[in-house]
């Protein structure tokens, strides 16, 4: 599988209550090359008893690398809180452990594209002392950035060279967004995307989140075949994803076993690529 497009599996997919190495094993067995961490499930891993050195050592050892570092919140409050300024803090040092360059980003709160813009660029501006890093905004329908559009219009007024955005499949759907909306201009600015499935009716507006933290679908085993054609249009609008996340969050999954879900969304996650775009699959062979 492409080490330049790494399949990953993101950190929710296999939930909060297992040890680190739990979490990897399997990963590595189902045939993801990457693993999805929160700054919480990274604390958890030091709360084991683990240090970087001992993580890195795990990785190593399943021959998986951590590619998706998650997820800052909260950078529009005033004041923002220690506990925030903290997490940040951790991801920006996940991302320098680990190799990754860029973190991804929600905002619940809702404010206008103004502000929101004003207080992106200076949470850009921190990334980018922390090590050129990359914000990676995820628009969520139940949030402050619900769409493309209103992400699109913050990232545009926030100026900052460092902003692109992170695109999953779900929130995509749940957000009754069409499958020829994202454009080639918008595309430069998607760094990765998040592959998943969701049921043909989604729940009430009220308690959508619900359904996204509990209710989610493998990729490609939902109603018709919404997640390859949202996978065609990334590939059409030419988006190059540095990371394939799945993120499959299921609690009917999780009741089968964390090796069952890891098994069960690799190869859904698979099977979808090699329909929707099987040359993200394969790495380029180089030149002689």
């Amino acid at each position: 599988m492409s080490q330049l497009h790494p399949i990953t599996v993101s950190s929710w997919t296999l939930g909060d209550q297992c040890t680190f190495e739990d979490r990897v094993k399997p990963a590595a067995a189902a045939g993801y090359v990457g693993i999805g961490l929160r700054a919480e499930t990274y604390v958890d891993a030091l709360n084991e008893g683990l240090t970087d050195q001992d993580i890195l050592a795990i990785l190593d050892r399943y021959h998986v690398r951590c590619t998706e570092v998650e997820y800052i919140v909260q950078w529009c409050e005033e004041p923002r809180s220690y506990e925030q300024k903290y997490k940040e803090q951790t991801c920006f040092h996940m991302c320098h452990l680990f190799g990754v360059e860029h973190i991804n980003t929600g905002l619940m709160e809702s404010y206008s594209v103004e502000f929101t813009a004003e207080k992106l660029k200076a949470l850009a501006h921190r990334a980018s002392l922390a090590g050129q890093l990359i914000i990676a905004l995820e628009p969520m329908p139940y949030s402050g950035m619900p769409d493309l559009k209103k992400t699109w219009a913050i990232l545009q007024a926030a100026g900052a060279p460092n902003v692109m955005m992170l695109l999953d499949m779900w929130h995509w759907v749940r957000a009754d967004q069409p499958f020829d909306l994202l454009t080639k201009e918008q595309a430069k600015r998607v760094i990765s995307i998040q592959l998943d499935d969701a049921y043909k009716r989604p729940y009430a507006k009220s308690i959508l989140r619900d359904e996204s933290m509990h209710d989610r679908l493998a990729p490609g085993t939902g109603f018709e075949d919404r997640t390859e054609r949202f996978i065609k249009m990334i590939k059409a609008a030419g988006v190059d994803p540095k990371v394939i996340g799945v993120e499959v969050i299921s609690d009917q999954y999780m009741a089968k076993g964390i090796d069952w879900v890891a098994k069960y969304t690799y190869d859904h996650t698979v099977k979808t690529l090699q329909t929707a775009w099987p040359e993200i699959l394969q790495d380029p062979v180089a030149a002689h």
